[in-house]
């Protein structure tokens, strides 16, 4: 009988190490592109060292890369519009609250899918129906994402009141609290769906439609210009300035505590005093922001759409607070770049 040598032991511990390090980088791989198919499947190879025949068999994960679909803006080439604050956003626009003044315009005509930018109406209508904040509402099945197939920590037969759900809607962009709210709504989705095209022809935004209250869908569209409006109509009820702004809130679901947390941590910031926000984000939509905000002594209202990075809706609110406060008193500037009207 051979004694195995050290040079064996070696050889078949390097090609043991080399294995697992193969199938880490596959898995790795597969992990950063969420978008692609993957399929697994094993392999062996034999390693020969020193007389002995090594059978190294490993898991090898097969991943099939699918590129992530452009948004709207993308398509209609509004990216390539370029402006003096270099943003991220292919659509913004700054609007002084009080006097109506555009302070900065980029593709402020453009109309595009709104995402959960809708739950804003979603929470107007709801507010101005003057239906009961503690009235318990249930989450069922019908609440439950088909266009997405985005998940929710609220489960089926949830139970929470109608200001919860508001609250969860607006602060952290709760899709099945949103759903609830239209679906309770007297006559239902369809009559709360006809209630805020309803709305949105009163406030005179003429480039907006809606089709459902989460803003799943790609056909809720609106304008930049629109969205104002609307941004500063929702402003005027105080319980969506204070709900949209909460940092974290936290509701009883069954026998348990749930936390939630806003989905804008620009509410969180001492840099920032911020009276009304709402982000969104599908793939069609890019990310999107809208914001009340008062900053060097004015009431602003932004709104950012068709970001392409995660945080870049947040970098361009940033960045033209910087602009805001570094001019001059009455510097009251008209900045515009690339008007465009794109509908689908």
């Amino acid at each position: 009988m051979t004694l195995p040598t050290h040079s064996d032991a070696a050889q078949r511990t390097t090609a043991k190490k080399k294995a697992v390090a193969h199938q880490k980088h596959v898995k790795v791989a597969a992990s950063d592109h969420v978008a692609g198919r993957t399929a697994s499947r094993t392999s062996s190879r034999v390693v020969v060292g020193g007389g002995k025949r090594v059978v190294v068999r490993q898991a090898v994960r097969l991943v099939h890369f699918e590129p992530a679909r452009p948004s709207f803006g993308q398509l209609y080439g509004l990216h390539n519009t370029a402006d003096s604050l270099e943003l991220k956003s292919s659509v913004a626009l700054v609007v002084d609250q009080d006097t109506n003044e555009v302070l900065f315009s980029k593709n402020s005509q453009a109309v595009l899918p709104i995402a959960s930018l809708t739950k804003l109406m979603t929470a107007v209508v709801v507010t101005e129906a003057h239906l009961p904040l503690n009235e318990t509402l249930t989450v069922s099945e019908e609440d439950i994402d088909t266009e997405k197939g985005s998940r929710s920590r609220l489960k089926v037969g949830t139970q929470l009141t109608r200001e919860e759900m508001l609250h969860l809607a607006l602060m952290s962009s709760e899709n099945r609290a949103a759903h609830v709210l239209g679906r309770y709504y007297p006559g239902g989705i369809d009559a709360f769906v006809g209630a805020m095209n309803r709305k949105a022809h009163e406030l005179g935004m003429n480039d907006t439609h809606y089709v459902e209250p989460t803003g799943l869908s790609s056909r809720n569209q609106s304008s930049a210009r629109d969205l104002a409006t609307l941004v500063n109509a929702a402003h005027q009820h105080q319980i969506i300035r204070e709900l949209s702004t909460s940092p974290e809130y936290q509701v009883e679901v069954g026998n348990r505590p749930l936390q939630f947390r806003n989905t804008n941590g620009l509410v969180r910031s001492p840099s920032w005093d911020i009276g009304l926000q709402k982000t969104g984000y599908i793939t069609e939509a890019g990310r999107c922001l809208v914001m009340q905000a008062r900053m060097a002594g004015r009431k602003l209202i932004m709104v950012f759409l068709d970001s392409a990075g995660k945080y870049s809706r947040i970098g361009d609110a940033e960045r033209v607070r910087r602009w805001v406060t570094e001019l001059p008193v009455h510097a009251v500037p008209a900045v515009a770049a690339g008007v465009v009207k794109a509908t689908s």
